[in-house]
């Protein structure tokens, strides 16, 4: 296990999609990267738990580019999705790369960060992120071994942020500003959304699942509110973490609302009729099942998480 940097050790579709510009292909991943508004790309991954096969190229990173540089918003799973990442943006630009930016620790998100490394960028996650990496890292790297193989997993270690991110930061890419906001618990306890203030497009990570089902690692409640929050908030188009490329807001988000809230309604009224956790498991919200890929694999420990949080409300 090979974890860097000095932060980390001192830690023990109803959205429509928009159209695409320009597309760019990537022959590593055998997939590509979409221009979704000027200068704003973004690779779509798979609806798929990690395998060898995929090399775990199953979320939606993307990169941003400015006048006088980069940023690379998530990297993907692998260190081979993060060097196709890589490549696609030479693809490009030449422009330096100056930022990568996590937009919260999963490995999903996060394990393609080495790919960049002889680029020299900032790494930047939210002010949790490191404490959140240095948790998990063993049982993160053992796990994603076996689910990837050894081909996919060479090489990769886990590198946290560089720059964290408490409340609101501001990044200069030349003519072009993103604003990096740190958000409450809700789909984890370090996420953080990017926006691209020159086209009104709004990265936010795991906190958006589209088709895939959510996947729920910090509070149902403040994912719930968190919602609310930005459903009021404008944007030209949001970059889900899982699903298109990009949707039209706020209504990308019903779906997912739907499924939160039926998780809570039921989960509520069962604490209420004294059922236990098991049980709960195997009813609520079992008729969202039809509407999400994975459902199987992530929706009990979804009800679980849920049960955990709301029997103590």
């Amino acid at each position: 296990m090979h974890i860097t940097r000095r932060a980390l050790l001192q830690t023990t579709l109803a959205g429509a999609v928009l159209p695409v510009l320009r597309v760019v292909p990537v022959h590593a991943a055998k997939a590509a990267v979409a221009e979704v508004a000027p200068g704003v790309w973004v690779h779509q991954g798979q609806h798929a738990l990690f395998s060898p096969a995929n090399a775990g190229d199953i979320s939606n990173p993307g990169f941003v580019v400015g006048k006088e540089s980069v940023a690379v918003i998530d990297t993907g799973g692998s260190p081979v999705v993060g060097q196709s990442l890589l490549e696609a943006i030479r693809a490009v630009t030449p422009l330096p790369i100056r930022y990568v930016i996590n937009t919260h620790m999963h490995p999903d998100h996060v394990f393609g960060n080495v790919a960049f490394e002889g680029e020299k960028p900032e790494y930047v996650g939210h002010h949790k992120m490191a404490r959140g990496l240095a948790a998990r890292a063993e049982r993160y790297l053992t796990i994603n071994k076996l689910s990837l193989g050894d081909a996919a997993f060479a090489g990769t270690k886990l590198i946290p942020p560089d720059t964290a991110v408490t409340d609101r930061l501001s990044l200069d890419l030349g003519g072009r500003k993103l604003q990096l906001d740190a958000r409450p618990t809700a789909h984890t306890d370090n996420d953080l959304t990017v926006l691209d203030s020159t086209t009104g497009t709004l990265f936010m990570g795991d906190l958006l699942f589209a088709e895939h089902v959510p996947t729920i690692d910090g509070s149902i409640k403040g994912w719930m509110s968190l919602l609310d929050t930005l459903a009021a908030e404008k944007f030209e188009r949001i970059v889900p973490g899982h699903g298109p490329a990009s949707m039209g807001w706020p209504t990308a988000a019903d779906p997912l609302r739907r499924y939160l809230a039926a998780i809570a309604t039921d989960v509520r009224q069962l604490i209420k009729q004294g059922k236990t956790l098991s049980q709960a498991t195997e009813t609520a919200a079992i008729a969202e099942k039809d509407a999400w890929v994975l459902f199987d694999e992530y929706h009990k420990r979804n009800v679980s998480a849920a049960f955990a949080e709301l029997e103590w409300e």
